[in-house]
């Protein structure tokens, strides 16, 4: 394990690398896509600390191996938050240690809200990184409107540290709200369901979350999250239950119990997913959903959809046979899937990603060689070309 102290050491490493690095910050997504073969792992880790925070220009910037729980904690103070709210994945993976910014980023891992505020990369505004040959780059800067140049920020946000090390990131931040709320919603199956997260959604209310918890007897439960100020959560609340009573039952689940839902609702909680179980995730339009989760029916599956039906997560059988499945079901749907979990064997042997269409492939080998021309930084990490 290679953790150097600062940027210009891990440039240091990098230039005098001549084997593969497999890239990492706490390493706590060892079973996230692709495993990487590699002479030695380059950690970001020892690379900590907020190096900017102004909170009257909602700006941050911080090393990428600075823990999350540290920057969130950092943003409480001052009535701050992460707006697309990055999940804590560490128990998922099985992991001691807590996720940190750089891996966040690179991921592009984001949480309920995404649906409102975006992903993690549009909230990125700047970033230090060393590329495949040892070079210090910087991307963006540390406010809101910058033009300096291509956008690679929004093209390393994703890239799962195959095209460069992040060294520092810079993150636009929000005010958190003052108050939240639930709406839990009991249907009679998943197409109700997601008719009663799309009539939330398209409402004036302002819903910040809207996921949906199927049954193992068909059935499921609609979750719709408001935040504001108290007055605004009380009053939307109200109008919002009255609107979503033609779909089933309501119930309104006040602060607590609302943080504490949505906070097991964006790290996959209640899809109750056994450690010996491979895990998928699968982006379609809501509309598909119910399709999806039809072709995937099963007694050995469990399932949780997000972003208002917009995200299914899948837990299973880690086998090919299993993956099969769920490729076949994400083709059906015109959506795209993700192996989000699994044993390292599986990994290997399937595509862990929604293959490109050649004309992207072609672009996206081009960026690689560009970026990382001795492929140097998590090869074979997304795919086996790359």
């Amino acid at each position: 394990m290679i953790e150097p102290r600062d940027e210009a050491a891990l440039a240091d490493v990098v230039r005098a690398a001549h084997e593969p690095l497999a890239i990492e910050g706490n390493g706590t997504k060892h079973a996230l896509l692709r495993p990487v073969q590699a002479a030695e792992t380059l950690s970001t880790r020892a690379l900590t600390g907020i190096t900017l925070y102004k909170p009257t220009e909602l700006v941050l910037s911080a090393r990428a191996g600075t823990p999350l729980p540290e920057i969130e904690a950092a943003l409480a103070e001052h009535g701050q938050m992460l707006a697309p709210e990055p999940p804590d994945l560490s128990a998922f993976f099985g992991a001691e240690l807590p996720a940190t910014i750089g891996g966040i980023v690179a991921t592009n891992l984001s949480g309920p809200r995404r649906i409102t505020v975006g992903a993690m990369r549009d909230h990125l505004l700047g970033i230090r990184f060393v590329n495949g040959m040892g070079e210090v780059q910087r991307s963006g800067g540390r406010v809101l409107k910058n033009v300096t140049g291509l956008d690679l920020c929004k093209l390393l946000a994703g890239s799962h540290g195959t095209l460069g090390v992040m060294t520092e990131v810079t993150l636009k931040v929000l005010p958190a709200a003052r108050d939240q709320a639930t709406l839990s919603v009991a249907v009679a199956g998943l197409a109700t369901g997601i008719r009663a997260l799309s009539a939330g959604l398209a409402s004036p209310y302002g819903v910040s979350g809207a996921a949906l918890i199927p049954a193992p007897d068909g059935s499921a439960t609609a979750l719709l999250r408001l935040e504001d100020f108290p007055d605004s959560v009380a009053y939307r609340g109200g109008r919002l239950r009255d609107d979503l009573l033609a779909h089933g039952d309501v119930t309104l689940l006040a602060r607590e119990e609302s943080e504490a839902l949505w906070r097991r609702v964006r790290d996959a909680g209640p899809l109750g997913a056994a450690p010996g179980d491979a895990v998928w995730r699968i982006s379609v339009r809501p509309s598909a959903a119910p399709a999806v989760v039809a072709a995937l029916a099963d007694p050995a599956r469990k399932m949780l959809l997000d972003w208002g039906g917009g995200l299914v997560w899948i837990a299973g059988p880690a086998t090919e046979a299993a993956h099969e499945a769920v490729m076949k079901a994400a083709t059906a749907s015109r959506g795209s899937f993700t192996l989000f979990r699994a044993p390292a064997p599986l990994r290997a042997a399937v595509p862990v990603l929604t293959p490109e269409a050649p004309a992207l492939a072609a672009i996206a080998g081009r960026v690689k060689a560009a970026l990382d021309p001795r492929g140097l930084f998590n090869p074979g990490r997304m795919r086996a070309s790359l």
